[in-house]
């Protein structure tokens, strides 16, 4: 996911939580957050335990985030927001309180002159960081067709031109899936996983090579200490900690959309 794609999650992410969008460029967003997205991204709980008690009128916060800096108004005062940003990883880790799992129709203006069948995908966003002494975010997402089993990639920036209903629409009918949730899950894991491992090793390669080299410096300023005091094995640990190479996975959120047929014919 590219920093504009990025800036179309944000926006719908804040929208889809009643937080307005105030003012937008190609470069930021100004969000109006809704007392309960102030409540979960602000941490000001001091100030609602007051309201609270009080009865005072609450008054949310605005938050402006900067989704590009390069392209940005250097007087611009808000938060950038980048894969690795704090900002970034709570509004993730905001989604399962949230609720990380969806269901949702494609609003289908029908003429009523003949029922339209609504094909069920699944799908799932994952994270996936490649992390050593430095560190690299992936932002995936997948649809899989659980009729005919066809995988569409970036399935999330797809979406963002449908519009949606949490009801089905008149004169639309739901095709029951073939493929089942459970399976279809493991389907789309096994391909993040094929994904997570067919990075370039080149960065985990860079990584040891750094260790290797600290840890010879480690053990130079030991070499000649016969028997090594606490403190090396601790600074030996912190090494490996720092520099061991290591891939995590995380499924952030998915669901299940119904969509017509030809949205993803031809891709």
């Amino acid at each position: 996911m590219q920093q504009h794609q990025l800036h179309n999650y944000l926006r719908r992410y804040f929208i889809a939580n009643d937080s307005a969008v105030v003012r937008e460029s190609g470069s930021h967003l100004e969000i109006q957050l809704s007392i309960e997205m102030d409540k979960l991204l602000m941490n000001r709980p001091f100030y609602w335990h007051y309201l609270e008690k009080t009865g005072g009128i609450p008054q949310p916060l605005k938050l402006t985030l900067i989704t590009n800096q390069a392209t940005a108004p250097a007087d611009l005062k808000g938060e950038p927001i980048h894969f690795g940003a704090p900002r970034l990883h709570q509004i993730f880790q905001s989604t399962r309180e949230l609720g990380g799992y969806i269901h949702l129709y494609e609003n289908v203006q029908a003429n009523g002159n003949q029922s339209i069948p609504l094909h069920p995908w699944l799908c799932l966003n994952a994270k996936i960081s490649f992390q050593c002494d430095r560190k690299k975010e992936v932002l995936l997402s997948l649809g899989l067709n659980l009729i005919h089993g066809q995988i569409v990639q970036q399935f999330f920036n797809r979406l963002q031109a449908i519009n949606f209903s949490q009801k089905i629409p008149d004169y639309c009918f739901s095709l029951s899936p073939l493929i089942k949730t459970q399976s279809g899950i493991i389907r789309l894991e096994k391909m993040i996983q094929a994904y997570a491992e067919s990075e370039d090793p080149k960065w985990a390669e860079d990584a040891i090579k750094r260790w290797e080299e600290d840890l010879h410096l480690l053990e130079r300023f030991y070499e000649h200490v016969e028997d090594k005091p606490e403190s090396y094995e601790l600074e030996k640990t912190a090494l490996q900690e720092q520099y061991e190479p290591r891939i995590e996975v995380e499924i952030i959120n998915g669901g299940i959309f119904y969509l017509q047929q030809q949205v993803f014919s031809n891709q």
